[in-house]
Order: C-alpha cells, then sequence, then structure tokens
C-alpha cells in the first residue's frame, strides 16, 4: 500500500477521519454511546455532521471503528505466561479504576448496538487468549476467562460490591490465580 502525498486529497481524507475518530473517541469515553451524538462529534472535530455521515454511515459503525482502533492487551507464551499477562491487566483495572472504560461499560449494559459492538470486540481478545490455551474447548475456556475478567471488574467498580469494592487487589488476583492458571492449562488427558 502506497503512502498518500502529504497533500493530497487522499492525505487531507485521512487526516479528517483520523480527527473525527480521535473525537468520537474522546466523546464515548466521556458521555457514553447514548449520550453521545453525531454532531457533538463532528464539532468536536471541526467538520460538517453530514461528513461523519459520509466517512461512518452511522453511530454505530463510528463506535464500532473506535472500539476497533482500541488497543487490546496482549496475551502469548505459555498457557501459565497467558494466565499470568491477563492477570497483570486485571490487577491494573483493580487497582487504578478505568473510568473510561466503566463508561463504555455502562454503554454496553444499557444499549443494545452499544453491547453488539462490544461483544465483537471482546471476540477478538477471546481468539487472542484461546490461541495461548492448548486445549479441545480453549474458545470456551476463553470465554470464561473474559466472563471472569469482566463480572470482576463491574462487580468492583460499577455495581461497587462491598467486599470486592474494598478488597487488595492483590488479593484478588491471588485468589484468582489457580482458576485463571487451570482454565489456560492443557487438559489432563482422561483415564483409560
Amino acid at each position: 500500500m502506497t503512502t498518500p502525498r502529504p497533500g493530497s486529497r487522499a492525505a487531507q481524507r485521512r487526516r479528517t477521519e483520523a480527527r473525527i475518530l480521535d473525537a468520537a473517541a474522546q466523546a464515548f469515553l466521556t458521555a457514553g454511546y447514548e449520550r453521545t451524538t453525531i454532531r457533538a462529534v463532528a464539532s468536536a472535530a471541526g467538520v460538517d455532521a453530514g461528513l461523519v455521515i459520509h466517512y461512518f454511515g452511522s453511530k454505530q459503525e463510528l463506535f464500532r471503528r473506535v472500539i476497533d482502533a482500541a488497543p487490546v492487551p496482549e496475551v502469548s507464551g505459555t498457557p501459565e505466561q497467558a494466565a499470568e499477562q491477563i492477570l497483570a491487566t486485571l490487577a491494573d483495572r483493580l487497582a487504578n479504576e478505568p473510568v473510561a472504560s466503566l463508561t463504555i461499560l455502562r454503554s454496553m449494559l444499557t444499549n443494545p448496538e452499544a453491547a453488539s459492538v462490544i461483544s465483537e470486540g471482546m471476540t477478538r481478545y477471546q481468539a487472542q487468549i484461546a490461541q495461548a490455551i492448548p486445549a479441545g474447548d480453549a474458545s470456551l475456556r476463553a470465554a470464561l476467562i473474559s466472563a471472569i475478567i469482566l463480572g470482576v471488574t463491574v462487580s468492583r467498580h460499577l455495581i461497587k460490591s462491598d467486599e470486592l469494592a474494598s478488597a487488595d487487589p492483590a488479593q484478588i488476583i491471588s485468589l484468582l490465580r489457580p482458576g485463571m492458571i487451570s482454565l489456560a492449562a492443557q487438559p489432563p488427558s482422561p483415564p483409560r
């Protein structure tokens, strides 16, 4: 793929599209899916609302592009290494309330369009986890790991479950470690 000349229309289009995506990411992270409007995104990007629709087609597609551009934590190595990477990411989320991602989680819980887009993003992360799991049911195991992460995050930061909200993140991770490693590990061969 060739890079367009800096002053060309293609380069200008890419810069405009990137500006819109940056404005949309900021809007979705601060206001959530439901309260973000195409007009607000356009205004923040310094373009007309019609141009946002021209480039992205709909609010849902704009949201999809923002979610697709979000970094996904890397999961690789042995099953034990993958489990430790997952636990390290969760530990960070537990210690540092992820305000921006909590807004996205709230959107997922209250809006079917947002839930659909976020589900697609979670499926990509689960596929990455599944690649590190040497088991025939790796996809199911990855889905369970993802559900645990989501449940713990929502319970601690959104629901503010008493015990979980006040627990030391290191203790939570310590308690979760055996289960995560078990889910990621090669299951024992059935007896003959």
